[in-house]
């Protein structure tokens, strides 16, 4: 499973596993995916499943995930996670965004996230490149990523929904940037009100 780091993308998209998304997904929150990938592979060594992580150290886990952003609360997550969901779940990840949202550390975009690669449910992930493309197009007016998540789901057909989120990530790391757009070499940009007005 050793692929380069770039291939990141593409490793979350293949996983099924909905408890792989999900600590996968914890890691990589504000974490780039250069640093994510590695992480990921290298605590994957240590478990797969819940029941795995009931007999990982701490200190193991951490050494395995760092350098990811707050690795030290993120390992301390995913073992009281997997301690979760073993003893309360029957280790069976939920598939519901409000049980999800229950899990400490586990707000609605990673929530969705595990709803549609882990069970291939249609979901909306709204990260910071979803939020800021779904403003910049004038799909949405909103402030919150909340908000976005919301009327998006109004605006989009379901089987738009999971697809969103790969497609926003990709623009918004290599065009839609959060600082200076490179706004003629986007393939939207005569249908985007920030182009339009800017």
């Amino acid at each position: 499973m050793e692929l380069p780091y770039t291939d990141f993308v593409k490793f979350m998209e293949d996983i099924n596993d909905p408890f792989i998304v999900l600590i996968a997904c914890i890691l990589s929150l504000r974490t780039n995916d250069r640093t994510t990938y590695p992480a990921t592979m290298r605590m994957l060594k240590l478990g797969r499943t819940p029941k795995d992580f009931l007999t990982v150290k701490l200190e193991d886990l951490e050494k395995a995930i760092y350098p990811v952003g707050f690795y030290k609360n993120k390992a301390k997550q995913i073992l009281d996670i997997a301690y979760e969901l073993y003893h309360n779940y029957n280790s069976v990840v939920p598939n519901e965004i409000d049980e999800l949202v229950k899990f400490k550390g586990v707000g609605r975009k990673t929530a969705n996230l595990v709803q549609s690669k882990g069970y291939g449910l249609p979901s909306i992930c709204v990260d910071v490149h979803v939020h800021r493309i779904s403003n910049r197009l004038g799909l949405v007016c909103t402030k919150e990523p909340e908000e976005t998540e919301t009327e998006l789901k109004k605006k989009l057909p379901k089987s738009c929904w999971s697809e969103i989120n790969t497609l926003f990530v990709t623009l918004g790391q290599n065009v839609c940037k959060p600082t200076k757009p490179n706004c003629k070499e986007c393939l939207l940009c005569e249908y985007c009100k920030f182009y339009q007005t800017n």
